[in-house]
């Protein structure tokens, strides 16, 4: 599945991720990971300590990544409206869910604060960033003056996470694009 050129630790932390993405933490064993990973036992205890130490470093991994594709989208200097469109229009595998998104819904990462923690940290990036976003759009007099950045920022980071909920419950990104679309609208300059 992967190439001889990742290394071993790089094998099993990717494995892990796809398998959390696909199955959650309870579904995703040490011995599935081995397999996926093509990577003996002796390896896995030989990098990491165990399955929640392995689940970290992929989990870490995942919320850099999303940070990472959500800054591509964010950055640069246009108009505030010009960049969020940009974030909520990038291309996505909407019926798979977001990585991250997912993992709020799994009891055992939430349960877990030391697991829990990338998740929470990157999804309050994630707001903070689009809040900062809006302000500038807000000073600049790009949207209506009686908007709450926070409150707005909070509503773009909804709409993307239920927007995968829907997709997923239809079996059809029309439930996603459809909300993007309606909160685009909402936040469309007014000429």
């Amino acid at each position: 599945m992967y190439t001889h050129l990742m290394s071993t630790s790089e094998r099993l932390i990717e494995s892990t991720r796809e398998l959390l993405w696909e199955r959650g933490y309870v579904g995703t064993s040490p011995k599935a990971i081995q397999q996926h990973a093509g990577a003996g036992q002796g390896s896995m205890y030989h990098h990491f300590t165990g399955k929640p130490d392995l689940a970290l470093a992929a989990i870490r991994r995942t919320a850099q990544e999303m940070r990472a594709t959500a800054e591509a989208a964010l950055a640069g200097d246009g108009p505030a409206y010009d960049r969020v469109a940009a974030y909520l229009l990038r291309e996505r595998d909407v019926l798979r869910g977001c990585p991250v998104g997912r993992l709020t819904m799994d009891p055992d990462v939430i349960a877990d604060e030391e697991l829990r923690a990338p998740v929470t940290e990157t999804l309050e990036w994630l707001r903070e960033r689009l809040a900062g976003i809006v302000q500038e759009g807000l000073d600049r007099g790009e949207f209506s003056g009686t908007l709450d950045a926070g409150e707005v920022a909070s509503a773009i980071v909804a709409t993307v996470q239920g927007g995968y909920v829907l997709a997923r419950a239809t079996g059809s990104p029309a439930a996603f694009d459809a909300g993007v679309k309606g909160l685009l609208a909402l936040l469309a300059p007014r000429a």
